[in-house]
């Protein structure tokens, strides 16, 4: 299965998510195994996952690069790419996603010395 046709526009989400779906929003920037699990607790019981990709104030990845590897994510059914018309989230990882990601690239930085 190409994951990539789980990536839709936020005007097309509304009609592709159930009513009984979760939804989660995070920046994802980069992707961490962190991220998998939220994902896998926020998702819970419930039969669908949609995961909105949102930019961070500095990106490092661009928002697609961002929303495909998200979708290669087992637990994630649709991904939305962040806009106007996105649903409103359920889990909310940006703060949490903002620390890590800053955390990430001190590591990075640190290793680079």
């Amino acid at each position: 299965m190409d994951t990539r046709a789980k990536i839709v526009s936020s005007a097309e989400a509304r009609s592709r998510i159930p009513a009984a779906a979760v939804v989660a929003a995070g920046y994802f920037d980069p992707l961490l195994a962190v991220h998998s699990r939220r994902l896998a607790a926020a998702r819970g019981q419930a039969g669908f996952l949609a995961v909105i990709v949102t930019d961070p104030p500095r990106p490092i990845l661009p928002a697609r690069a961002r929303a495909e590897l998200v979708a290669a994510l087992r637990v994630v059914d649709l991904v939305v790419l962040d806009g106007p018309q996105a649903p409103e989230p359920a889990f909310d990882f940006r703060e949490q996603d903002a620390a890590g990601s800053s955390e990430f690239v001190q590591h990075v930085h640190r290793c680079q010395s």
